[in-house]
């Protein structure tokens, strides 16, 4: 483990989902390139790009789309005991 402390997860978080979807959406992008050299060279280029691009936006979004998100929802009420449900 790198001991980065938990107070910093959502960082973390912010980075690890930015690189994964933007190395897949990369990656579709990229799939019509000719050969397999040029594929992974236009795949890796085009994601070093777009998660540069992203990772600001997911870390600056995020506390905003966690907050809307929980206003859209309910929170669930456990069910109460000695009733069948």
């Amino acid at each position: 483990m790198l001991g980065i402390p938990r107070r910093y997860s959502h960082f973390v978080f912010g980075i690890i989902q930015s690189g994964l979807t933007s190395l897949i959406a990369a990656g579709v992008a990229s799939f019509p390139a000719g050969s397999p050299v040029l594929f992974v060279r236009h795949w890796m280029v085009s994601w070093l790009i777009a998660w540069a691009a992203m990772l600001p936006v997911v870390l600056l979004a995020a506390p905003a789309i966690r907050a809307f998100s929980l206003r859209l929802t309910l929170e669930e009420r456990e069910p109460r005991a000695g009733r069948q449900a």
